[in-house]
This record gives C-alpha cells, sequence and structure tokens, in this order.
C-alpha cells in the first residue's frame, strides 16, 4: 500500500507507473483505492462509478475498471458535504462530521472488494488517500492505516520533494504514527525530484537514520505526467496558462468552483492548434475565444451561482453577441438552458435557479443517477464517438429537437439552438475520438493534427513511465515487500 506524507505527492502516479510495469513482466495486476474523495469519477465496466485515478491505473494494468477498485467515494457538493458513493452507487449525502461516524460501517465493503479483487490476481496495488500523519482521523479510518491494519498490508510511503520540506515530512510522520502503524511502514520512496539525485544521498541517509525506513529509491519529476488524465481539481489550479500565439482555435473554460470530469479537457489540450485557457476564478473570459466552453459540475444550481459571481455570464452574453460559440457537458449543459429545479434537495436545499437561458430546455434533478457506458455517432459530422454519461437530471425542451448525437441504442441525446452556435449534452470523452475531434475543430476554423491518436498517446506515457519507475525504483525490492492479503477470500 502507498501511502503520503501528504495529498498530492504523486501516489495516483506511482501505482499507475508500477501497475504498468509489474503487468509487463507477466503479473495479473489490480489496483485498488479503499476511499477517495474526486469529482473526477469514471463509469466503470460494471456499471458503477470510481475515482478517474483508479480507471487509469485499470488501464495501466491492462484491465477493464470495476467498482471493486474503489468502492467508497466521496464527491464535494459542498464545502462542508459531500455525495457518499459505495459499490459503484451513490448512498446518499453526508457532512464531514456526519461522514466520520460513518466511515467505521463502510470497512466491511471495503475488505470485501479487496478480497474480490485479490481473488483474481497476484499483486494488488493500494493507493491510500491524503496522509496517514492526519492522525486525528485514525480513529475508524478506512483510507490508510485503519486498512492497512484491517488487511495485513504492508506501506511504502511516498513524499514529494519537490515541494520542499521532504525529510521533515518523512521524519515527522513516523514521529506522530502510533507505535503498530509505524511498524506497518516497511519504506519510502522521494518523488518529484530534479537534478542530480546523488545530491540527495545525504538526505536519504538522514531519513534512514531518524526512523529506520530504507529508501527504495528516488524518483525523477517525470514531465510527462501532464499528459495524463488528472484526478484531482488542485491539478487545475496550476494549469499551464501560456498561450499558444498563432493558435486556429481559441478555447475558453470557466474553472467552476464544483468542475467534475475535467479530463474532457485533455484531448483540446493536446492539439497544437488549440489555444485551451482554463479562467480561474476572478478574471474574464477572454473576447477573442471561437468557444466559450462550460465543463461538468458535481452541483450544477451551486457552480450557476459561483458562475455569475464571477460575472461569466455577462461575458458569455457578450461572446454569443459577437457571434462565438458555446458548448455545454453534463452539467454545463444543465447550465445553459432556461432553469434547472431541484425539488428533492438532491445538491441542497430545495429549490430552483434560473439557467444561462442559451437554449430552451429545462432540467429537473432526479434522485435516480445515470451511469452508462455509450457508442454514439456526431449528428453534424457523422463522426463516430465513444463515451459515458454519469449525471443526476432529465433535460427536456424545445431545442431538444436539434440532438447533438444519436446514441448506440437509437435515442438521440442532446440540444442545440436554430443557429447551431449554442449546444450541449450529457456524454463525456467526446473528444478522445480522433476523427470527430479533428472533423469538430474544422468546423471551428481549425487544424487539428492528423497525426495525433489521444488514445495511444496515453498508453504511451504509460509505458515511458513504468520504464522511468523501473530505472529509478527498486521494483524488485518493492515486490517483495507484499505480503498475502489478511482477509477472507
Amino acid at each position: 500500500m502507498f501511502q503520503g506524507t501528504g495529498s498530492d505527492v504523486g501516489k495516483s502516479l506511482i501505482v499507475a507507473g508500477l501497475c504498468r510495469l509489474f503487468a509487463r513482466r507477466g503479473l495479473a495486476v489490480r489496483p485498488f483505492k479503499p476511499q477517495n474523495m474526486s469529482n473526477n469519477a469514471a463509469v466503470t465496466a460494471d456499471g458503477g462509478e470510481i475515482g478517474r485515478a483508479q480507471a487509469l491505473q485499470a488501464r495501466a494494468a491492462g484491465v477493464a475498471p470495476v467498482v471493486d477498485m474503489n468502492p467508497v467515494l466521496l464527491k464535494p457538493e459542498t464545502d462542508t458535504g459531500a455525495q457518499v458513493v459505495v459499490h459503484g452507487r451513490r448512498v446518499g449525502h453526508a457532512r464531514a462530521r456526519e461522514y466520520q461516524s460513518l466511515k467505521p460501517t463502510l470497512l466491511a465493503a471495503v475488505l470485501e472488494s479487496a478480497a474480490r479483487l485479490a481473488a483474481e490476481a497476484d499483486l494488488l496495488l493500494v493507493e491510500g488517500a491524503g496522509s496517514p500523519a492526519e492522525i486525528n482521523l485514525r480513529a475508524g479510518d478506512i483510507a490508510n492505516m485503519g486498512f492497512a491494519e484491517a488487511a495485513g498490508v504492508p506501506v511504502v510511503l511516498v513524499a514529494d520533494i519537490d515541494r520542499g520540506g521532504v525529510i521533515a515530512a518523512v521524519v515527522g510522520t513516523h514521529a506522530v504514527l502510533a507505535d503498530g502503524d509505524r511498524r506497518r511502514v516497511v519504506g519510502y520512496l522521494i518523488n518529484r525530484f530534479r537534478g542530480d539525485a546523488r545530491l540527495f544521498d545525504d538526505g536519504l541517509a538522514a531519513i534512514t537514520a531518524r526512523t529506520g525506513w530504507p529508501s527504495f529509491g528516488v524518483v525523477p519529476w517525470f514531465a510527462d505526467a501532464v499528459r495524463l488524465p488528472a484526478e484531482d481539481a488542485v491539478a487545475l489550479d496550476r494549469a499551464d496558462a501560456r498561450r499558444r500565439p498563432g493558435a486556429a482555435v481559441v478555447i475558453a473554460v470557466p474553472r467552476l468552483s464544483r468542475i467534475a470530469n475535467f479530463d474532457d479537457l485533455d484531448p483540446l489540450r493536446a492539439e497544437p492548434a488549440v489555444d485551451l485557457r482554463l479562467i480561474q476564478p476572478g478574471r474574464p473570459l477572454p473576447g477573442d475565444a471561437d468557444l466559450v466552453l462550460l465543463p461538468g459540475s458535481k452541483s450544477t444550481i451551486g457552480d450557476l451561482e459561483f458562475l455569475r459571481a464571477q460575472g461569466w455570464d455577462i461575458d458569455i452574453a457578450a461572446h454569443v453577441r459577437r457571434g462565438g460559440q458555446v458548448l455545454g457537458l453534463c452539467g454545463g449543459y444543465q447550465m445553459l438552458g432556461r432553469i434547472v429545479r431541484d425539488p428533492d434537495g438532491i445538491e441542497g436545499p430545495a429549490g430552483e435557479a434560473a439557467g444561462l437561458g442559451l437554449l430552451d430546455v429545462e432540467t429537473t434533478l432526479t434522485p435516480q443517477k445515470t451511469l452508462a457506458r455509450t457508442q454514439a455517432r456526431h449528428l453534424a459530422t457523422g463522426e463516430a464517438v465513444s463515451g459515458y454519461e454519469i449525471h443526476i437530471g432529465r433535460t427536456d425542451g424545445a431545442d431538444r429537437a436539434r440532438p447533438v448525437l444519436e446514441l448506440a441504442d437509437g435515442r438521440l441525446e442532446g440540444a442545440a439552438s436554430a443557429d447551431g452556435r449554442i449546444a450541449g449534452c450529457y456524454l463525456h470523452g467526446l473528444f478522445a475520438a480522433d476523427g470527430f475531434r479533428r472533423a469538430w475543430l474544422a468546423g471551428l476554423g481549425g487544424s487539428p493534427d492528423p497525426g495525433l491518436d489521444f488514445d495511444a498517446g496515453i498508453d504511451a506515457v504509460l509505458d515511458r513511465l513504468a520504464d522511468h519507475l523501473q530505472d529509478h525504483l527498486d521494483a524488485d525490492a518493492l515486490l517483495a515487500t507484499a505480503r498475502p492479503l489478511a482477509v477472507p477470500r
């Protein structure tokens, strides 16, 4: 199990790379994260949802993602509460304090999932959440040491040297852990090193002298990590703000407070002729944008309020008056309509909110969540796409008479304005389809890269990541620490 000295130290990436590394050695590898908190979710082969990182790790291992890989998923809807998903299905909403009392009841579900995965695998690679140093959360824990203790799993500590204070982070974690948890740690690794790693030899010696833990290696900065889907929205706060002068297409994306499934943007970011600008709160939408793309949101009504607080509704109206285009995906699609109703209080207090009024549709949020992977055809271009639906709510109205997609089962999906400049749909993952992306960008006046194979590029990066870890970690020593799972199979 890989636990961190803090959040965002690179645990997800390390596990993904090791999944690919050990799978290439012929082992049946499965990723596992007992509890995750993320609004960037993936729909699984067995019809549920899990964190995006576990779906990427499954891909690295060469297997389809299933709900057991992330049995408990928390999807923040407010600053103090989150939707709770167990075994891929929404079971309710809990505030932070309420969830602390709920956690112990979820351990059985977590152990069941771990046992099922272990029964079909040679190797289970487990990712922790946050840090075991958060000892105030140790009672009832299922994400870090609580799971490791219950399942008899050895722990490797991951530390990020790029953020500074890495020696204190590792030694401090050792100092605050209880004796039993401290003994469960079999070693540590240092991640995101820049420069000559030999310069940190004295640092490794200092850590080991103070903790007794051996080092499994120092992993240099892996620049291609930006080409892989990110799970944590904190990555968007560090998004590359560099412009691409001369790009044929400028796409502006408001950085919503509850942005979800933002990996929809990755294929567009990969196009050299696209200037994809993620607009941070407090900044206006650019006047030279060809398209404003409203992404998914975990809280449509909350993000409508947030969008208006930034003045982005005014910017979008001006963009449309200038002849610009607008595309809404999932929650962004709901925002484009005339009204969003939440009669059952799914996202918060029951009520409703006026939408942007750019599409003649209305949305009603319902307790039932749509979770589906599907194939479709983009009606305007005729190009095939594939993707997934993951949303709460039904959208209807006059503009649904101009659908965007025809799904594999014959249903028509999405809506468009009479002039075609405003459109929205529920399908995530559209832009990963190379043929569709090229045709769609050409329709915006762009010159897409005819040689860009987005999916193949993801697998190539995973291979390079595995090579990177093979070169800089003692993979054999890591594998030697593995032990049989101490739960019934």
